[in-house]
């Protein structure tokens, strides 16, 4: 197992990560934090997961290949190259995400949920018009998903972003490519849907097993350790905070007690490890060295 790569047994998941760098304040993303919650946990928060010089959250945005029994499927696509953004970080970028794998070989593409920083490489800019990336894939979406980013509410919170729906998932309708699963979907050969609503309305996780192992994209369910050592925590992005936490909680206490290797989206490389009980909550704990972070 490498930092940018994991084995499943006979599956493989590979990290593809797009931007690493500080980016979000925890006093403004987490509406129940402190100063003084905080403070409790700087002794190992930096500068891995908050870096001290910015006072800001160290967030990867990355995704992921999973091969499995012959298919290959990417989950999440990032914020994505020439794209009219209104958070100046994501603004028009030339990341160049696209170029560490081969658009024509994938089967299935996976959007955890529709947030801006997920939903990106869904499409490619083609003689001025939003193209999907993936020609040969079908992109599965949950209809709560879907529904609720096609409605008043979901129009309203893109206010902040930027509409990504008309430039990164209504082409892919358009196309004829998107199918709409349910959110225990299993896509075949160990790979399902989990369900994770709170965060969105159809927020899943995608469980990776093979051969008696199992390894988790944890999407958003959590953006930052700091949600298992405070998991009633949720973000002011939540959709529903409560039904997230509720949700955090049920799915940590599984992961933890089965010792299940969790690669969450928002989690510094290598963004793998395992969560532990403590005493009144959660503890993340990498299971491989990190690199060393360009600064």
């Amino acid at each position: 197992m490498s930092p940018s790569s994991f084995e499943v047994g006979s599956a493989r998941v590979e990290r593809i990560v797009e931007s690493e760098m500080p980016l979000l304040d925890p006093l403004q993303i987490y509406p129940d934090a402190t100063p003084e919650l905080l403070a409790a946990q700087m002794h190992w928060l930096g500068p891995r997961f908050y870096d001290p010089a910015t006072r800001l959250l160290v967030i990867p945005i990355q995704g992921f290949v999973v091969r499995a029994g012959g298919k290959v499927i990417v989950v999440d696509t990032c914020v994505g190259d020439c794209k009219d953004r209104k958070r100046p970080e994501f603004n028009q970028r030339r990341w160049g995400w696209i170029n560490h794998l081969n658009p024509e070989e994938v089967d299935y593409v996976v959007c955890t949920h529709f947030h801006v920083d997920h939903v990106g490489w869904n499409t490619r800019l083609e003689d001025g018009r939003w193209v999907p990336t993936f020609p040969n894939a079908r992109y599965l979406f949950t209809r709560e998903e879907w529904d609720y980013w096609r409605g008043p509410e979901g129009a309203a919170a893109m206010q902040r972003t930027g509409d990504y729906m008309a430039d990164s998932l209504l082409p892919i309708a358009e196309a004829g490519l998107a199918d709409f699963v349910p959110m225990d979907h299993a896509i075949g050969d160990g790979v399902k849907l989990v369900p994770a609503a709170g965060h969105t309305p159809g927020c899943v996780c995608v469980d990776v097993r093979s051969g008696g192992e199992r390894l988790v994209l944890a999407g958003d369910l959590l953006h930052s350790p700091l949600q298992c050592v405070y998991p009633h925590w949720s973000t002011r992005f939540c959709v529903d905070p409560e039904g997230s936490a509720r949700t955090r909680m049920r799915l940590l206490g599984e992961w933890a007690d089965s010792r299940t290797t969790l690669v969450p989206t928002h989690f510094p490389s290598p963004s793998a490890g395992i969560v532990e009980r403590t005493r009144d909550a959660f503890f993340f704990h990498y299971t491989e060295v990190a690199p060393a972070r360009s600064r």
